[in-house]
C-alpha cells in the first residue's frame, strides 16, 4: 500500500530528516551474519554428555556422565571416548588443567579425576563419603578448584593430588565454579540460592540474589563480572566482584538455562535445556536464541572451542557446535517487532511511501 503527496523543496529536507530519525527510532539492533549449528553423535548409547571444555591439545573434551567415560572431540567432529576405571562414577564437570591434563569431577564416584591428552586416567578419593563434586576449574594459584553439592563444600586439589576443603553456609549446595578476574573463586549455590566468592586461601562470601533462581553455570565475563545462569526463573544474572546484581529475562518462557561461558566475540553464550536453544546474551544484555535443529537435545554444557566456535553438550548423545559465522558481534539495524510504518521521502518525485517490516533471523 502506497501514499503519494508533493512537496516543496524545503518540506521535502524537513521530511527527510524526520524520516532518519523516526526511522532510528523503529529500527533495532540484530546480530550480523548468521549462524550454522552441527551435530555430532556420540558413538556410545545413552552416554548423556554434560561438561565440556577446550584442551590444550586443539580438541574439545567432554564428560559422558550415563556413558561412565571422557570423551575427546576434534573440531572435525571426529569422537574418541575412554572408559572409568570403575562403573557408575558419573562424570560431570570438566576443565583444562594448569598441567597440560584435563580434570573432572566425579559424582557419583566421590571423586576427582584427570585424564592425560593421550588417555591415561588418574583418579583421587575425596576425604568425605557422599560429597558429589559437580563443578570444577583452574584457579589462578595453580590447583583445581571444585564444588561438592552433597558435601556442601568448596575443594582444592593440587596436580599431585593433595585436597583441600572449605565450608560455606549449610545447605547451600554448590554446583559450578569459575575462576574469577580478581583473583578469586566464584561459585553457584544451587539451595542457597546464592553466588559465593572464596579466595585462594579460604576465605567465603556469599550475595543472595533477589528471587529463588537456583543459579547453576558461572563464568567470568569480557567485562569484568561474572555471569550465570538462572534455569529456575529463565534468567541470566551478572554479579560485579564488588557483588552488584543485575538479571536479563530470556525471551524463551521456561527456557531453563544451565551452562553459560565466554565466547570469542565478546559476547556470553548459554544453554537452554527446555527451550532446546542456544543463548547469546552482551554485556549489555541483549539476548538472542538459535534453535538447535534436532528437537529435545536438552543443551546443558558449553565452552568456546579453539576453532573460534561454540561447543555444547547435548542430553540427547551428541555434541554440538555453534559455528560463528562473520563478526556476529556486530549488530545490523532492523526493523522493531512494533515499527511497523517509516515514511520514506523519494527526492525525485516529493513521495511518501508505507513499508512493511521484512523480518529477517540469523
Amino acid at each position: 500500500m502506497f501514499y503519494f503527496g508533493s512537496f516543496g523543496r524545503t518540506a521535502r529536507l524537513c521530511a527527510v530528516l524526520s524520516c532518519l530519525v523516526l526511522s532510528f527510532l523503529l529500527f533495532e539492533s540484530l546480530p550480523a551474519g548468521a549462524v550454522t549449528i552441527n551435530e555430532y553423535a556420540i558413538p556410545t548409547a545413552g552416554s548423556g554428555p554434560a561438561g565440556i571444555t577446550a584442551g590444550p591439545d586443539g580438541n574439545l573434551w567432554f564428560t559422558e556422565n550415563s556413558g561412565n567415560k571422557i570423551g575427546r572431540i576434534t573440531t572435525s567432529g571426529a569422537i574418541t571416548e575412554y572408559a572409568l576405571p570403575a562403573a557408575d562414577s558419573t562424570p560431570i564437570g570438566i576443565t583444562a588443567g594448569p598441567d597440560g591434563n584435563l580434570w573432572f569431577a566425579e559424582d557419583s564416584g566421590n571423586r576427582v579425576g584427570k585424564i592425560t591428552t593421550g588417555g591415561t586416567i588418574t583418579e583421587y578419593a575425596l576425604p568425605e563419603a557422599l560429597s558429589e563434586p559437580y563443578g570444577i576449574t583452574a584457579g589462578p594459584d595453580g590447583n583445581l578448584w571444585f564444588a561438592e553439592t552433597k558435601g556442601n563444600r568448596i575443594g582444592k586439589i593440587t596436580t599431585s593430588g593433595a585436597i583441600t576443603e572449605y565450608t560455606p553456609t549449610v545447605d547451600s549446595l554448590p554446583m559450578f565454579i569459575t575462576a574469577g578476574p580478581d583473583g578469586n573463586l566464584w561459585f553457584t549455590e544451587n539451595g542457597g540460592n546464592r553466588v559465593g566468592k572464596i579466595t585462594t586461601a579460604g576465605v567465603i562470601t556469599e550475595y543472595t540474589l533477589p528471587a529463588f533462581g537456583i543459579p547453576e553455570g558461572i563464568t567470568a565475563g569480557p567485562d569484568g563480572s561474572l555471569w550465570f545462569a538462572e534455569p529456575q526463573i529463565s534468567k541470566i544474572g551478572k554479579i560485579t566482584t564488588a557483588g552488584v546484581l543485575t538479571e536479563y529475562t530470556i525471551p524463551t518462557l521456561g527456557g531453563y538455562p544451565l551452562g553459560i561461558t565466554a565466547g570469542p566475540d565478546g559476547n556470553l553464550w548459554f544453554t537452554e535445556g527446555f527451550g532446546n536453544k542456544i543463548g547469546r546474551i552482551t554485556t549489555a544484555g541483549l539476548i538472542t536464541e538459535y534453535t538447535i535443529p534436532t528437537a529435545v537435545n536438552q543443551p546443558y554444557g558449553i565452552t568456546a572451542g579453539p576453532d573460534g566456535n561454540i561447543w555444547f553438550t547435548e542430553q540427547s548423545g551428541k555434541i554440538g557446535q555453534l559455528v560463528l559465522a562473520g563478526p556476529t558481534a556486530a549488530a545490523v539495524p532492523t526493523m522493531t517487532e512494533w515499527g511497523m510504518i517509516i515514511f520514506i521521502l523519494s527526492a525525485g518525485t516529493g513521495s511518501v511511501c508505507y513499508l512493511r517490516r521484512q523480518r529477517r533471523e540469523s
